[in-house]
């Protein structure tokens, strides 16, 4: 039985003073399904994923949100329906934990004023945040988080709405190799503690995907390399398309790893 459709990007366009960033993509999400948003430095990601969380609209071509049409819709609304994970979160206040993941509940950076959260949604930011392993921390202040405990928050933070649909703008960014890892493993047990959540990570690191990712879109100059199934499309020749470059693509236990081709040196 297919999946009921999440998002629907068709032949989506987009430019700015006069150079085209964006040129005819197509994507379709379903719930469940895992993206992984793939591409060197300005390829397009971010334009993309603006599409994505309806926040910036196309040059041309359609996005569909929910069945919902951008530009037919009270966007407002429709991004209730969308977490989104930004690692550069930027707070005017020193909020606790609990405080950052309430804010998903009003769509705001800081806690409004004369806003007191009913007893249902206190009780459900506290599932969220017991479900990224951070309960001990709840009542820590932002400042005082490591960058691993700020992305597990963002991603509570970001299910608290209980979207559809979960963007993550390059989570791990500037976390070590520990924080990264348990970033990765908060992400991947969303499969099963939100199995019909659909979501879309944005890197250009192989070694920074999920073990649950299901699917990938690779893009290089605002246009499509290769799009579908993650272990089909993550490939070298995938790969070395979109980075313009000889990358050698491996695959074990369930995470990729991209390193360059070694190539012959004349002397």
């Amino acid at each position: 039985m297919m999946r009921r459709e999440i998002l629907r990007l068709s032949d989506v366009t987009f430019r700015r003073d006069g150079k085209q960033i964006i040129d005819g993509i197509s994507l379709t999400v379903r719930a469940g399904e895992h993206w992984a948003l793939l591409g060197p430095n300005g390829a397009g990601k971010s334009t993309l994923l603006g599409f994505c969380a309806a926040v910036t609209f196309p040059t041309s071509g359609s996005v569909e949100i929910l069945g919902q049409q951008m530009g037919r819709v009270d966007l407002a609304r429709l991004r209730h329906s969308i977490g989104h994970v930004n690692p550069r979160h930027r707070l005017q206040y020193p909020l606790t934990v609990r405080e950052v993941v309430l804010t998903g509940i009003t769509a705001t950076i800081d806690i409004p004023n004369r806003w007191t959260p009913t007893a249902a949604e206190n009780e459900r930011a506290d599932a969220m945040i017991a479900a990224v392993g951070m309960t001990r921390k709840a009542q820590n202040v932002w400042p005082t988080l490591s960058q691993g405990e700020r992305g597990r928050a963002l991603i509570a933070r970001a299910l608290v709405s209980e979207p559809d649909l979960l963007l993550l703008d390059e989570p791990t960014t500037g976390l070590d190799v520990a924080a990264r890892e348990q970033l990765l493993e908060t992400i991947d047990t969303l499969d099963r503690t939100h199995p019909d959540v659909a979501s879309i990570l944005v890197t250009h690191h192989l070694e920074e995907l999920p073990t649950t990712t299901t699917h990938a879109l690779l893009i290089a100059d605002g246009r499509t390399v290769a799009s579908g199934p993650a272990r089909a499309t993550i490939s070298t020749d995938n790969v070395t398309a979109a980075f313009s470059h000889p990358i050698v693509v491996g695959y074990d236990e369930g995470r990729w790893t991209a390193r360059a081709k070694a190539t012959a040196i004349d002397v």
